[in-house]
């Protein structure tokens, strides 16, 4: 099998370590600014009370999470792992890349978007050394797949979602796991395409799981991770996409 080599892969990012060279930053920078120029659209939307998402409905019972020896499986891995502001957003998480799939139509096999999103940033609390944190999420996803007997087609699509999810911009194309995980974690970190959203559905999310200082938490941990890995993704986002003020700015209270 052909190794996959597109930046954030899990084939990749084992064999980097999560470590960009100069020409993959280059391209990451342009993808960067892409999402910059979307968001400030979208947030001007916000403003002027011309969001879609105004007009928009999901039904509740379709954002319920499945409930499976997988998703049991990650439930209980992430919560002996997450502190609290950690694992509501992971539900969080879910919760809005399933309305995003919902709202396009997107087919996705939801036990392992909700696996992805349970495990996908158990890495910021385990990990040592200097690989890109995603490494250890993807383990912590695996012990679970194997753990349930999930196919190695599955257990490679869930750990390369992990993986690819902080990517500047995740499209279609990377499949609909790793698509949807991407969005999701985009709105709840960071507010992007918040303004797709019913309000509504941001709204029950945010109560179901309270944010409990999320926007602390994740500020300081990502801190530590762009420290941590100084030619890493998390280090581009703060060094290049403002990453810092765009947690700030994300349209949740804290």
């Amino acid at each position: 099998m052909n190794a996959d080599t597109r930046v954030g892969s899990h084939d990749w990012t084992m064999r980097t370590g999560g470590h960009l060279a100069p020409a993959e930053t280059r391209r990451l920078i342009v993808d960067l600014a892409r999402a910059h120029a979307t968001n400030a659209v979208g947030r001007l939307g916000l403003l002027v009370h011309l969001n879609p998402g105004r007009n928009a409905y999901v039904p509740p019972a379709r954002l319920v999470p499945p409930s499976s020896a997988l998703t049991r499986a990650a439930t209980g891995a992430a919560t002996k792992v997450l502190p609290a502001p950690l694992l509501n957003h992971s539900h969080r998480t879910y919760v809005f890349g399933r309305t995003i799939g919902e709202l396009e139509g997107v087919d996705v096999d939801d036990e392992l978007l909700y696996a992805a999103a349970l495990l996908h940033d158990v890495g910021l609390v385990t990990t040592t050394g200097r690989d890109d944190f995603t490494l250890s999420s993807a383990r912590a996803a695996l012990d679970v797949a194997e753990a349930v007997g999930l196919s190695t087609a599955a257990a490679d699509t869930l750990q390369t979602a992990i993986t690819m999810h902080h990517n500047p911009r995740v499209a279609r194309d990377a499949g609909p796991v790793a698509y949807l995980l991407a969005a999701g974690a985009g709105v709840d970190v960071a507010g992007v395409r918040s303004w797709q959203l019913p309000a509504a559905t941001l709204t029950a999310a945010v109560r179901d799981h309270p944010r409990d200082g999320f926007k602390t938490y994740f500020t300081h941990a990502w801190a530590e991770e762009a420290a941590r890995v100084p030619r890493g993704r998390a280090r581009l986002l703060r060094r290049y996409g403002a990453f810092t003020a765009a947690i700030a700015l994300a349209p949740f209270d804290d």
